[in-house]
Parts: C-alpha cells; structure tokens; sequence
C-alpha cells in the first residue's frame, strides 16, 4: 500500500484521477489539493465520489505531500515545476500530468509555453510516460511526464510503421479529433454546450503545443527528421479522441495488419481492431483503452491509422495511474480494468 497525494484537484483530470485512485486497492489518498476549494469535502464538488472518499479538499502544503510516496501534479502548465525539486529530494516519487517535462529542450518549452523553465536540470531525468515505448525506464522513474491526449493516440499509432521504416517520416500527417473536456473545466464561451453543440471546427492550425511532443517522441524511432502536419478539431462531445493518421508507404506488398498485431501483442491496454475495422470513441469511453485500425486504401501507396482513445483516462489520468502502476511494481492493469461505457 502507497500513500498518493494529488495537487490540483478541481479539474476533470483531477477528478479523474480521484475516481480510479478511489477503488485502487494499493493505493490510500493522502491529500487533494486546491487553493479555491479548500476546506470543502471532495464529495461536495463531485458527488459521484460520495461514500466512496472521504477527504477534504486542502492547501497545497508541501510538508503533507512530502508524507506521500507519489503525488500526481493535475494543475495548469508551469505550477509542477515549482516543486518538484524538493518533492524528489525528499524521495517521493512524482508524476506530472501538465507538460512540464514532456520536452527536453528547455528552450523549446519556452518558445511552445510562453515561459522559461524553473528547473531544466530535471528535463533530462524527467521519463516520458508513454508505458508502451519506455516501460523499462518508467520502472527506475523518480519523475515522469505523463504524455498529452493527442499525443498518445498520433505516436501510438504512426509507431509501428515507422520502427519497420515503412512509412516515408518527412510527410506524417494526422487529422485529430477532441471532446470538448480536453479544453479543461475552466469557464470559457469557447467551451460552453451553447457554442460546441452542433458545430465542429478545427483549431491550433498554424502550431500547437502537441505539436512538438508529438515529433520529439516519434524521433525517438525515425532514421529521418520528423516532418509532422497536425489539426486538431473540437468535436461537439465530452469525451474520445479520434485520430486519423496518414503516412505514405515506401514499400508495397507488406502486410501492414500483421505489423500492428506483432507491435502490440502483448500490451493489455492497445487493442489492434480485424482488417477492415473502423474504431469509435463509445468504444473506449471511460476505459483505458487504445482501439486502433490500419488501412490500406484500394492497396495504394498511403497507410491510414485510426485511433481512438477516451482523452481523461488513456489520455490523461488513467495513464496516469498506469505509469504509477510500473514505478512501484503493481500489477499494469491495477485499478484500470474498466469496460467502456456505452451508450
């Protein structure tokens, strides 16, 4: 049993995170903190959780999360790097839903985020916690960055072909879809059911900060400088990320199904769908699952990825908790075994 502590826990990942830590049977929750609920039952602001916890919305007082083993950071970009250092120092381990670790280049960072880096330093040991790429080095974390929504889903699928080098990497394009909850619980028109029901529109066109987390970890496998056009949409739905990957063949006659049955095989999370299949988002809704497709239009020279995740769990919180489960030696599927809901 660990002791967890969660700082920022009034948005939808925070509570999220509080739904699958709340049944996790090797995990006790510490603390939950939020500056502007302070003082208030945790039940209170989300009442699905009643009777199931029993904390008190807190402070963000480091002398408690320093009586945690891990504490997970659901709080805007650039807040998690201003404790970091002495939460490690301390010993206790952490895990950074926000992006302030997912890049390497602190000047990178700076130029996607708008502000410098507090600790740079730690961006070197910081583990990009996409399990199914760095399973080995998310065992040893002290810090890990949890990956982006959108990331997940693009690197997940454009991975296998890439590793065969059997995708040209200089013209990667992924076509991406969102729920309106990957904008955050923050007050805003922009997000309200009035302005997203019955419309869609695309967004982030001309760069958006996925863009380079995206590059940077299918770099990691390409021979060739990554040349990745991404568009993200909003979609009039709460949750689900729908991504649909284009990369052009450099070889023919392969058999793409094989590959990403091969790739993923033995990963619990990553469901590689029959040849001629097209994945939804009900069927990962609320589950931490990853549905994939690959295409091969009328056996032309263009794959097609289709990829499908729930944005608050696979893409966010319970991948969240799947890194947490490696770090301390759990069972992978600990506390994330849920079926989709549907409808």
């Amino acid at each position: 049993m660990i002791k967890a502590g969660i700082v920022g826990g009034t948005g939808y990942t925070g509570v999220e995170l509080l739904r699958l830590l709340a049944r996790h049977p090797q995990v006790e929750l510490q603390a939950i903190t939020s500056r502007a609920e302070a003082g208030q039952p945790v039940s209170v602001l989300f009442p699905n959780l009643r009777g199931k916890l029993d904390l008190v919305f807190s402070e963000p007082d480091l002398d408690t999360l320093l009586l945690c083993d891990v504490v997970f950071f659901a709080t805007p970009n650039g807040v998690a790097m201003g404790m970091v250092a002495e939460l490690l120092e301390a010993g206790v381990r952490v895990i950074d839903l926000a992006a302030d670790f997912r890049l390497k280049d602190a000047d990178l960072w700076q130029q996607w985020y708008g502000m410098k880096h507090a600790c740079p330093d730690l961006l070197d040991e910081a583990v990009y916690g996409l399990v199914e790429v760095n399973r080995e080095q998310i065992k040893q974390a002290r810090l890990v960055a949890n990956p982006g929504c959108y990331p997940t889903a693009v690197q997940l699928g454009f991975l296998p072909l890439l590793e065969a080098g059997l995708i040209e990497p200089t013209t990667l394009i992924a076509d991406a879809k969102s729920g309106v909850s990957g904008a955050g619980r923050k007050a805003a028109v922009g997000s309200l059911l009035c302005e997203t029901s019955e419309s869609f529109k695309a967004y982030g066109v001309p760069g958006h900060r996925h863009l380079p987390e995206i590059k940077q970890g299918l770099q990691n496998v390409s021979k060739a400088a990554i040349g990745l056009t991404f568009v993200p949409h909003l979609t009039p739905m709460i949750r689900g990320i729908h991504a649909t990957l284009y990369g052009r063949l450099t070889e023919s006659g392969k058999d793409l199904q094989m590959i990403y049955t091969d790739k993923y095989a033995a990963e619990h999370f990553v469901d590689v769908l029959p040849e001629g299949a097209h994945p939804e988002t009900r069927s990962v809704r609320g589950s931490n699952m990853v549905r994939l497709a690959v295409h091969q239009p009328q056996q032309g020279d263009v794959a097609v990825i289709l990829v499908v995740i729930d944005n608050l769990v696979k893409g966010a919180a319970g991948q969240a908790v799947q890194n947490m489960n490696v770090m301390f030696a759990f069972t992978e599927t600990e506390g994330l075994d849920e079926i989709a809901v549907i409808p």
